[in-house]
């Protein structure tokens, strides 16, 4: 049996990698996909094979991450449940589909993933490579399958004797260029502070630096396309921005999540690129766009978001949602000015050729004014409904 293996190098998937071998005796093809994750692609290789890999692929998929993926997150201002930006949920179905490619090549029988049955991962990794995959390759989940805990990998894989970083003994972490999640050990008591050394993108608010830093993003019908002035492309803006926004402590997010499997999970993630850049574009979306347009928005971003954060990356409502987001992103074009300082972040200045805001019309001083009468008649009909409503149901 020929199995391609979805490999990061981590605990789950090294241990799933010796127990295909050795439990199911068969020929493991292993596959790393990178989407920015801050690991040695080299030594990730290397592992594998030292573990009895026959052949492994490291697939450079940063580009088109950020460009096919990130990219419609920021336009769709995709925060899951308001504050997740959704990095490891808009990761998997690119992961997946890869992973689905790489096992027809190799005329695989089955391919596997380290998903365990309480996550969401699950979910997204299955339905996209059933999207992917044809119909005689078998999905295999053996942490899932075989109910393998992080103290039953470790175990298992100093069994086999082979060694467990002291990394992967403490937390379970998971990065790409627009996340870094991390679960697990101290986490898992929602009501403790997450310890100084679970972070690695952002320092403590408390050390950044006593000067605050200001930011311009442009961006050009919702797509961020400069900084401070200067063209970028599309995965260095990211890292340059989760680096010089994580140095002045932003970034970071704790909150109890509703998974897709009904359960409920303390969340730890670092996200100073995804947080700077959906709230510029969320404040230029409210100059460029009218009230009614803003309001049917947010509705249609947060169901992309839940569609996203449920798998279901190849649901056909996504794609019409898509549509919509990317006609109001017509006129998110612009840019806005960031001030950073200490682990806080606000949008301090924004300018856009297609603003809806007249300085003109606003000042109470000069301009138009609207005369006694029309105030009046616009405040009657305005609120004549709700009037009428208060009067008829009090009388009863």
């Amino acid at each position: 049996m020929k199995v391609v293996l979805a490999y990061s190098g981590g605990l789950d998937t090294s241990t799933i990698l010796v127990l295909l071998r050795k439990k199911y005796n068969a020929d493991v093809v292993t596959v790393t996909v990178d989407v920015g994750q801050e690991d040695d692609m080299k030594g990730v290789e290397e592992r594998a094979y030292e573990l009895g890999a026959i052949k492994h692929y490291t697939i450079d998929a940063k580009k088109e991450f950020v460009e096919e993926y990130v990219f419609n997150a920021i336009k769709a201002n995709a925060l899951y449940e308001g504050k997740y930006p959704l990095g490891t949920a808009l990761a998997r179905p690119l992961i997946a589909k890869k992973i689905a490619e790489i096992a027809i090549e190799e005329n695989a029988d089955a391919v596997a993933h380290g998903c365990t049955g309480k996550g969401n991962d699950q979910v997204r990794f299955d339905i996209t490579l059933k999207a992917f995959l044809k119909p005689n390759i078998k999905i295999m989940a053996p942490v899932r399958e075989l109910k393998l805990t992080r103290s039953m990998n470790i175990k298992i894989l100093n069994e086999y004797g082979y060694s467990v970083s002291e990394t992967h003994k403490k937390y379970s972490v998971d990065e790409n260029l627009w996340s870094r999640s991390i679960e697990g050990g101290e986490l898992d008591n929602p009501y403790q502070e997450p310890p100084e050394d679970a972070f690695a993108w952002t320092v403590p608010p408390e050390k950044a630096p006593d000067k605050p830093a200001y930011i311009t993003i442009e961006f050009e019908e919702g797509i961020p396309v400069k900084v401070d002035g200067e063209k970028m492309n599309s995965v260095d803006m990211i890292k340059y921005l989760n680096k010089l926004l994580g140095s002045h402590g932003f970034g970071r997010i704790d909150l109890i999540e509703s998974r897709v499997v009904g359960l409920k999970s303390r969340e730890v993630y670092e996200a100073p690129a995804a947080l700077a850049l959906i709230e510029s574009h969320q404040d230029l979306e409210r100059m460029v766009l009218t009230p009614k347009e803003l309001r049917f928005k947010r509705l249609v971003d947060e169901m992309w978001s839940d569609l996203v954060y449920q798998g279901l990356w190849i649901d056909p409502m996504k794609k019409h949602l898509e549509s919509v987001i990317n006609s109001m992103n017509k006129y998110v074009s612009g840019t806005v000015r960031l001030k950073v300082f200490k682990g806080s972040l606000a949008v301090v200045g924004r300018d856009s050729p297609f603003s809806l805001y007249s300085r003109e019309v606003i000042d109470y001083n000069t301009g138009w004014y609207p005369t006694d009468e029309e105030a009046r008649g616009f405040i009657t009909i305005h609120g004549l409904y709700a009037l009428t409503a208060l009067k008829v149901r009090n009388s009863k």
